[in-house]
């Protein structure tokens, strides 16, 4: 991951030679790290899918076409280069769809769903990060154990699959964000697995019992091999049990098949005047000051408004009670960054049922941004030409003054302000 501190020092040197030996100027480095960043978070999302057995030969052809465009003394012009972005965005939506689809095959129908906050007593193992893929491989090897298994972070949405709701040895959540697990990890007993992106590199408290999957590694972690978690259940086994102590139950499981499900009901409850707008407020979130914004901004949303979340952003609101209205929650968790293809579909749906175009629906989107899935997700929405949304609480440091205002001037992109509510009031038009 990338902090803004980071892609800055990142941007400032990553051409090796002299200023203007090389022929590339600001901007057009600029869009070329913009392209290198979606392509990382699409790369991610692709992999996860090709782990549920879901490819398109056309996504792997364009990342090497995209990479070869990034080159030194490739390509000099502002035009083509943002036509890559948008190209990446697009690209990005097939492999979000692929990946929807790998989810919903692999791990069953979602549904809503009550999921235990804390620990039951006994065992415990605790998973974070996003490769759902990783999580089933555990279940099926501790099953027959008395071991219980504890999502953390972007995990939390697991629990809507019906394969992962019937598992025994599924107990519930455990901790937030990710950038908490300093403290989460060293309070959990028992080993701890980490995914993919979004692991921090481990303290002495935990680092001998820190595993990683796949790609991901760590100083003084182990590295699991090829899908065997034999490692993890023996020391779950050996190390002290998780004590008895539920903070709590949260609902989540707001997958889109179940809001398309309620979409002609949705749509009517709009016309009738009973749903005022829908805001779309997640992302993928930093551990800076400022992102208590995205929790103001939610918590002065109508009552009778919908918050549609997902990505780990949704930490930043999830704990604060925003009661129901037409018999729904008003904060509907739709699932991980992962699952953001979820919502450009419910968008798309509503447009289609309003004979619209997603710009003149009752939504708003505003996003919280931090690292590379990010990029790709934004890119996604710019290829779909949706405007007005609001980024931050930074922009992207790669992004150079003059691309950002031609993506301010194209999209009417924008970033968050001083004031969440002075904000809101100009999204709902008060």
């Amino acid at each position: 991951m990338y902090c803004n501190q980071c892609e800055q020092t990142f941007r400032q040197s990553a051409c090796v030679n002299s200023p203007g030996t090389c022929g590339k100027d600001e901007d057009i480095q600029s869009l070329q790290e913009t392209l290198l960043f979606g392509l990382k978070g699409m790369a991610a999302y692709a992999h996860h899918a090709r782990r549920l057995g879901q490819s398109d030969e056309a996504v792997s052809a364009f990342i090497e076409e995209a990479l070869f465009a990034t080159m030194t003394n490739v390509n000099f012009d502002l035009d083509t280069l943002l036509g890559y972005c948008l190209k990446c965005g697009e690209m990005n939506l097939r492999v979000m769809q692929m990946l929807d689809q790998g989810h919903v095959e692999t791990f069953g129908k979602p549904a809503p769903t009550k999921v235990k906050e804390g620990t039951q007593a006994g065992p415990g193992i605790l998973i974070t990060g996003h490769d759902l893929m990783d999580l089933w491989q555990l279940l099926q090897q501790v099953e027959g154990t008395e071991i219980k298994v504890y999502t953390h972070g972007e995990m939390l949405p697991a629990h809507m699959y019906q394969h992962f709701r019937e598992h025994p040895n599924l107990a519930g959540h455990y901790g937030g964000a990710w950038q908490e697990q300093k403290k989460e990890f060293a309070a959990f007993p028992g080993p701890v697995v980490g995914t993919t992106n979004c692991v921090l590199i481990p303290p002495d408290s935990y680092k001998g019992r820190l595993f990683t999957t796949n790609a991901v590694a760590v100083p003084g972690g182990t590295c699991l091999e090829s899908g065997d978690f034999q490692p993890v259940i023996a020391a779950a086994l050996a190390a002290e049990p998780c004590a008895e102590r539920i903070v709590g139950e949260s609902t989540i499981g707001f997958h889109r098949s179940v809001l398309l499900d309620k979409a002609q009901t949705i749509v009517d409850a709009v016309k009738a005047g009973q749903i005022s707008r829908f805001f779309v407020i997640g992302g993928c979130d930093g551990a800076e000051k400022g992102r208590n914004y995205f929790t103001d901004y939610a918590q002065a949303t109508p009552d009778d408004s919908f918050i549609l979340t997902l990505g780990c952003g949704k930490y930043r609101i999830r704990d604060h009670e925003y009661g129901e209205h037409l018999g729904l929650p008003r904060l509907m968790d739709m699932g991980q960054c992962n699952d953001a293809y979820g919502a450009i579909a419910v968008a798309q749906a509503l447009a289609d049922a309003f004979d619209c175009g997603v710009n003149d629906l009752p939504l708003t989107l505003v996003i919280s941004w931090f690292e590379q899935k990010a990029v790709a997700v934004l890119l996604t929405l710019l290829h779909l030409g949706v405007t007005g949304i609001t980024l931050g609480p930074n922009p992207p440091a790669f992004v150079s003054p003059k691309v950002f205002k031609i993506l301010q001037e194209r999209y009417d992109l924008r970033l968050t302000g001083q004031d969440a509510q002075a904000d809101l009031r100009v999204a709902v038009g008060a």
